[in-house]
């Protein structure tokens, strides 16, 4: 049973009986599958179904929430009673008149991982184990991880909306981590789409367990980065951790109007270099923090940021927009239909400019080259931040030369931001896994090679 065979006006407006602005129903229906191979042994293997119903009304910008996993009328209209008692506000008046249903199928997937036995996967984790212990001796620890997953939501909401969407997601990787001495060293390689099992024909098993390991291997005879001042290149392979984190967080709305962002009452104001665009877009095909509508049935649209270095707005679900009186970007996400949605960024990316890669290395005396980056921390409220390098190499005059190990970039968001003096004609992407609030998002991010003039480097003294 779905939402389509319920008399959805009658349970948003029980939902509404007292009082309310807004009343939605979220109805999710998925599968998954998770293979995770470690010390060569497959260790687990996970794999089901779930489904359930939320149900949400915003009254006086407060939210009140409720969710079941019973999917019957009788059921959700008591949990729209339960809901309704937990809000005091005036009575919702309009009509709620159900519209035509919008079905948005959303990308298509060749091979639907569905149709896929599970033995065949289990063999992608054992190939690409196998494929990364046989490059090096050095080799000490693999772990290789497939996951899928299929979702069907239905949103219906007292507007009259009613939409129904879906999704299929494949992500694999690979973390290996070697040693030589008293060195240890980690490489890790994700890569992951809004596609099915046909992801495997753009990169191999074998080719992504490669990668970590040879990531983990060559960092073993680097020497250690230096540090101080100096100027930094960072790689379109380096991916958007820099974008996601250092401004993306910050340009949440909900962040910004709790005053825990330093891009807080920044709009119209110059936050980056003139060549900075920030842009977020879920429209982008197949990308894997792609939608066609968000988790609040809100159609997916490409939003600007920063423009020319200007703050141009924020990302907004539903009810950070109707806080300050605007319409939502599309960005209204949640992990599952135990969370209510809250605002999340999908794919962002600081766009390309018109500076070919080569000649922006060339431009660099003595500085660091960034291939790519590691995890870090970032403090929205101040905009600093301190990320890891996990594959970074000395420029010498302007020359890409040996690799350097241990290297971190601490910085402000803002400050960085506005150091950018050249802009590639590249764009690279990465993905994750974005938490916030308890809450984990498929995301993206990219960005092209970016020249930062000067950035604190943290090495070997």
């Amino acid at each position: 049973m779905a939402l389509d065979d319920m008399d959805i006006s009658r349970i948003l407006r029980r939902a509404l009986y007292g009082g309310g602005e807004f009343a939605d129903i979220y109805f999710e229906e998925g599968s998954s599958t998770a293979v995770v191979c470690e010390e060569g042994k497959i260790e687990k293997i996970l794999a089901g179904t779930d489904r359930g119903v939320g149900i949400r009304v915003i009254s006086d910008l407060r939210t009140a929430y409720a969710y079941t996993n019973e999917i019957t009328e009788a059921a959700l209209l008591d949990l729209a009673g339960t809901v309704s008692r937990a809000v005091r506000g005036r009575e919702f008046g309009a009509p709620i008149d159900m519209r035509t249903k919008i079905a948005a199928a959303g990308f298509p997937v060749a091979v639907s991982p569905e149709t896929v036995p599970l033995q065949d996967k289990v063999a992608l984790v054992r190939r690409a184990d196998e494929a990364a212990r046989g490059m090096d001796g050095r080799v000490r620890q693999v772990m290789v991880v497939y996951r899928d997953g299929r979702v069907k939501t239905q949103i219906a909401n007292s507007l009259g909306e009613f939409i129904e969407t879906g999704r299929t997601g494949t992500v694999f990787l690979a973390q290996v981590v070697a040693s030589q001495g008293d060195v240890i060293q980690t490489g890790y390689e994700p890569i992951g789409a809004c596609r099915g099992f046909e992801l495997f024909d753009e990169r191999s098993p074998e080719e992504v367990a490669r990668a970590a390991a040879g990531r983990a291997l060559m960092m073993l005879s680097a020497a250690k980065a230096p540090a101080g001042m100096m100027p930094v290149v960072l790689s379109s392979e380096a991916g958007g951790t820099m974008v996601h984190e250092a401004i993306g967080h910050g340009l949440e709305a909900d962040l910004a109007q709790a005053g825990m962002s330093v891009y807080t009452g920044r709009i119209g104001t110059v936050v980056a270099s003139p060549l900075v665009n920030v842009i977020d877009d879920p429209t982008i095909p197949h990308a894997r923090g792609s939608y066609s509508h968000d988790d609040e049935g809100v159609p997916s649209r490409r939003t600007v940021l920063v423009e020319n270095g200007v703050l141009k707005g924020y990302l907004y679900d539903r009810l950070s927009a109707m806080k300050d009186g605007c319409r939502s970007t599309g960005n209204g996400r949640r992990e599952s239909y135990h969370a209510r949605p809250i605002v999340r960024m999908s794919n962002t990316l600081i766009a390309p400019g018109d500076t070919s890669p080569e000649s922006i290395v060339r431009e660099v005396e003595r500085g660091l080259f960034v291939r790519k980056m590691g995890g870090g921390q970032v403090n929205t409220v101040t905009g600093d931040f301190v990320f890891e390098v996990s594959e970074g190499y000395l420029i010498e005059k302007g020359c890409v030369c040996e690799p350097v190990r241990g290297a971190t970039l601490t910085g402000n968001g803002p400050d960085v931001l506005k150091k950018v003096t050249k802009i590639g004609t590249d764009l690279g992407f990465a993905i994750g896994t974005c938490g916030k609030d308890g809450q984990g998002a498929p995301v993206s991010d990219a960005q092209p090679t970016l020249l930062i003039a000067e950035i604190t480097v943290g090495g070997a003294v």
